[in-house]
């Protein structure tokens, strides 16, 4: 708990002395100039802070955040002029406006991946523009209100403007920390990393989308709001315009994305060079500012295509990591001390023969070929069962079936009595089903812990116990020694380990196992296998998919031997393998002469 106060306190107070400074600044310099610069830097980095907590969290990468900080603007300036609002009232006004707009474009939108999301998010502000300018807002002014000119936000000093515009940005920076520190802030990281596997280990991946964009809505208008204020005027080109969604991505990328200092960095260098830049030479190249963000875009994708921060900070770690070191690293602020007790066990039901996944009739065609077709078979607790087929028999697609990763053309999978056909990965995940996939999907840029501890969410409310759970995991497969180490650094052995770790920290009752000793040698293959016998001996029940035959008939209570789709054999192992057909269709006459 110390450790993650700690980690809580130094980045407040790194907060808290860049805002006194920044503040301290802005009531050195005199020039007015520059104190607009001063209150621009705040207000684009808040605006960089909303586009990073989108797309640099999730990895959705959003061309249209103009959207939301026009509407803000808009929202601010009608209201004033049209309502006799004040900016004090209108700018939250305007964040909820923010907040609905993204809840209004997310829905749909998140039904799109890649450069297609991108796209889609550029056509938003591009038809707000439009719909501005038709409704006759080309140019709207802020009217003067010299009665009450502060209850207005209207100041005769700039420096007051400052200050609004740190308080701001001091208000996104903690909110954005609060969301790195916390399952927010994972589980849009696991959805950035492979949005497949954060589902497969129960991450409501709609639900976090949903909630980033409509924060990151919320924080761009509230920029946009104050923006408006500051300039007095507002034209739909100035906030729905290509440039204002560019800056937003471009702050972010040139300082950093996925991290809490990224967009301020980006900021504090691109906002003053390229307004200098204008103000020195906007008379002879008019588009100056384009010139110096299309720059910095090119700048960080030759030298620092992850940003600025993070080529600092890849280059101190492997300046640390020659270095000798007299003591272990410390564990980072979300760790808990070795001594927190583990989670109980989910008590399982004593009776090892009832039926606990039934699938009957189940079939999925993809055009004209049947990749499953009519399969049947129930697993009963507590017991492991195999399957095996030659490749391409669907055995793959089977998994993704009962998972929820694919709907099936017909049939019905019962797990407790109840169908799972319909389902989302997640959903079934929070049932008890885990699953490791054939090519492990790890969260390459995440430690084994953190990725432990994503699958351990589905299982536990809160955040310490559920790295309890993750350690508890990671100690079961006997990686906790590796739990520090970023799952991109693994080996192949521990990668299996990890992700097998991974769901076993959501306390399933089954587990879906696809292909685990793929990759693996001898000694691996064994370490593993008793790992398995270990798990169904604690009352889990294993549905398997593997090649390694020798290690199957081994392991398994049951085998069903899947041929184009279809079950062609299921019983004991000893019975399966010396079936003729399975001989014919999969094993080969070597397995039968070695079997002899």
């Amino acid at each position: 708990m110390a450790t993650a106060r700690r980690g809580i306190l130094v980045p407040l107070a790194i907060i808290g002395a860049l805002s006194f400074l920044w503040i301290g600044l802005g009531l050195l310099v005199g020039n007015p100039y520059y104190q607009l610069m001063l209150t621009l830097v705040p207000i684009w980095a808040v605006m960089g802070l909303s586009w990073n907590l989108l797309s640099g969290y999730t990895g959705y990468i959003s061309f249209g955040h103009g959207s939301f900080f026009g509407l803000g603007a808009y929202t601010v300036t009608l209201g004033l002029v049209l309502f006799n609002i004040t900016p004090w009232f209108g700018i939250p006004i305007g964040m909820v406006v923010g907040a609905l707009a993204g809840a209004a474009i997310g829905y749909p939108t998140f039904r799109l991946r890649g450069h297609y999301f991108a796209l889609a998010m550029l056509a938003y502000p591009l038809a707000l523009l439009y719909v501005f300018e038709w409704l006759g807002y080309q140019e709207v002014a802020l009217p003067m209100k010299r009665a009450a000119p502060a209850w207005f936000m209207q100041f005769r000093d700039y420096r007051a403007y400052i200050a609004i515009a740190v308080a701001m940005l001091a208000a996104a920076l903690v909110i954005t920390l609060v969301v790195e520190r916390t399952r927010f802030g994972n589980s849009l990281l696991a959805i950035k990393e492979n949005e497949g596997a954060a589902e497969a280990a129960g991450i409501d991946t709609l639900y976090w989308k949903m909630l980033a964009i409509v924060l990151s809505g919320a924080l761009a208008a509230a920029a946009g709001g104050l923006y408006a204020v500051v300039l007095l005027v507002v034209t739909p080109d100035s906030v729905f315009g290509l440039l204002a969604s560019a800056q937003a991505l471009i702050v972010a990328l040139f300082g950093g994305v996925a991290t809490l200092w990224g967009p301020l960095i980006g900021a504090a260098v691109l906002v003053p060079l390229s307004e200098t830049l204008r103000a020195e030479l906007g008379n002879i190249l008019p588009g100056i500012q384009g010139v110096v963000y299309g720059s910095a875009i090119i700048l960080v994708i030759l030298l620092a295509r992850e940003g600025i921060y993070w080529r600092i900070r890849d280059a101190l770690t492997a300046r640390r990591r020659t270095a000798p070191s007299p003591a272990p690293a410390a564990l980072p602020v979300a760790v808990l001390p070795l001594a927190t007790p583990a989670p109980e066990a989910r008590p399982l039901p004593s009776m090892r023969d009832s039926p606990l996944l039934a699938v009957a009739g189940l079939s999925k065609s993809f055009g004209g070929l049947n990749a499953v077709a009519e399969v049947a078979f129930d697993v009963a607790e507590g017991t492991i069962l195999g399957i095996i087929g030659p490749n391409g028999a669907g055995k793959t697609t089977l998994f993704n079936l009962l998972n929820g990763f694919l709907r099936p053309d017909a049939g019905r999978v019962l797990f407790g009595g109840r169908n799972l056909v319909g389902l989302k990965p997640n959903q079934i995940c929070r049932l008890g089903i885990g699953r490791t996939f054939q090519v492990v999907r790890a969260f390459a840029r995440m430690s084994a812990l953190e990725n432990t501890t994503v699958g351990a969410y589905v299982a536990e409310r809160s955040d310490l116990a559920a790295l309890a759970a993750a350690r508890a995991a990671l100690a079961r497969v006997g990686l906790l020694a590796r739990a520090q180490r970023v799952a991109g650094a693994l080996t192949t052995k521990e990668l299996r380990l990890m992700e097998l770790a991974r769901a076993l920290a959501g306390r399933p009752r089954l587990l879906l196992m696809d292909e685990p000793l793929a990759g693996l040698g001898g000694g691996e293959i064994e370490e593993l296998l008793a790992i398995i016998r270990t798990l169904a001996g604690a009352g889990i029940t294993i549905v398997i998919i593997e090649h390694t035959m020798q290690a199957v008939v081994r392991l398994v209570d049951r085998l069903i031997v899947l041929d184009h789709g279809r079950v062609i054999a299921s019983g004991r192992p000893d019975a399966v393998t010396r079936d003729p057909q399975v001989i014919e269709a999969y094993l080969g006459r070597k397995w039968a002469a070695l079997d002899a």
